[in-house]
């Protein structure tokens, strides 16, 4: 009642004497309830610690996953001050023309619906970093998907930029990813060369995918190849790929896009394959969105129950991007980037080793 009684005369121009006890009223009663509402706060902050200690998964690998996850959320969050200056830490090299960074995970390079923070949007200050106060922007030359890790170059300039773009559309540029696959890929070392399109898939809930529109089918009559129509929305796509080592039930793969079709590489993997990256939940089944279905070795090496999988990330790495340089496109900048540290805990478990001479 003196709450309402307080707004009431303020409304309606309260006599000077009552103005000024009602004043004293007001700021002793908003002070005691300020204390409170601190204490409240703490308590809330000390009860929700609890919880997150009590909840810290025993198991390293599902340790690991929620720090990555509790990364990506993290990168949502902060001033993109903060995002531009992470990013800065991660420069793998730079010169008068270039940038290149080491892409963290979970972190996307454009925008869109729910993303607060992406690469392109912290370019400008950047550039400020590197450069001062009165630098252009930088500006991307390529893109990764959010999930993706590895080498990612920005121009320092639009001119620059072009130039570089130019070299990806024309498959100048030689890419080279590291990834995880279920399975091992037969034959070994090969080239997959079949057209995606995008689809809808049509199930209870639906959803888009990439998938294959391959040129040949087999005739069911008598087992040959059988050239089929083009369909008109397919996108060539190219892969060459390599294994680097391998167990029965999992590969370490080299992957060499030469084309850049959406999704490409996973695509490739998973339905031309039958060796799907690691991870990779969308394309782990075509009429479903679940999570993917691990052999019983894996999950015993990885320490996981099938239930859990679907917490993995998406083990698709770019290693290494090799730009020609020089007027004449003589010379080469190799670009190298390591794994990341999930990725290397990963390989460490499944017990595929790097080979040495790829070591960096």
């Amino acid at each position: 009642m003196a709450m309402l009684g307080s707004i009431g005369l303020r409304l309606w121009g309260p006599a000077p004497a009552l103005s000024q006890s009602l004043r004293a009223f007001s700021t002793t009663h908003g002070a005691a309830a300020a204390v409170s509402a601190e204490q409240l706060a703490e308590k809330l902050r000390a009860q929700k610690r609890e919880e997150q200690k009590q909840e810290k998964p025993k198991n390293p690998v599902l340790r690991r996953v929620r720090e990555l996850s509790e990364l990506s959320k993290q990168l949502q969050r902060v001033h993109p001050n903060v995002l531009a200056k992470a990013l800065k830490h991660r420069i793998l090299y730079q010169n008068e023309e270039l940038v290149v960074i080491d892409k963290p995970y979970g972190l996307p390079v454009h925008g869109g619906p729910g993303i607060q923070n992406c690469i392109t949007d912290v370019l400008p200050i950047l550039a400020k970093m590197l450069d001062g106060m009165k630098a252009e922007p930088l500006h991307l030359c390529h893109r990764l998907d959010k999930e993706t890790t590895g080498v990612m170059v920005i121009a320092r300039d639009k001119d620059t930029a072009h130039r570089i773009q130019c070299l990806f559309k024309t498959r100048q540029v030689e890419k080279k990813y590291w990834t995880i696959s279920v399975g091992l890929p037969v034959p070994l070392e090969g080239l997959v060369d079949i057209p995606i399109v995008e689809k809808e898939v049509q199930s209870h809930q639906s959803h888009y995918k990439m998938t294959l529109a391959p040129n040949y089918r087999i005739s069911p009559e008598n087992g040959k190849m059988v050239k089929v129509r083009r369909n008109r929305d397919a996108h060539s796509a190219v892969t060459r790929y390599r294994i680097l080592a391998s167990t029965p039930s999992c590969s370490l793969l080299e992957l060499q896009p030469i084309t850049g079709v959406k999704h490409q590489l996973r695509v490739h993997l998973a339905y031309g394959l039958g060796c799907p990256i690691l991870g990779d939940h969308k394309y782990a089944h075509w009429s479903k969105l679940a999570p993917q279905k691990l052999p019983e070795n894996t999950l015993m090496r990885l320490g996981l129950e099938q239930a859990k999988v679907r917490h993995l990330p998406l083990h698709l790495h770019a290693h290494q991007l090799t730009l020609p340089t020089g007027t004449c496109g003589d010379k080469q900048l190799h670009l190298v980037c390591r794994p990341p540290r999930f990725f290397r805990n990963t390989l460490k478990r499944l017990k595929l080793e790097i080979p040495e001479s790829l070591e960096k």
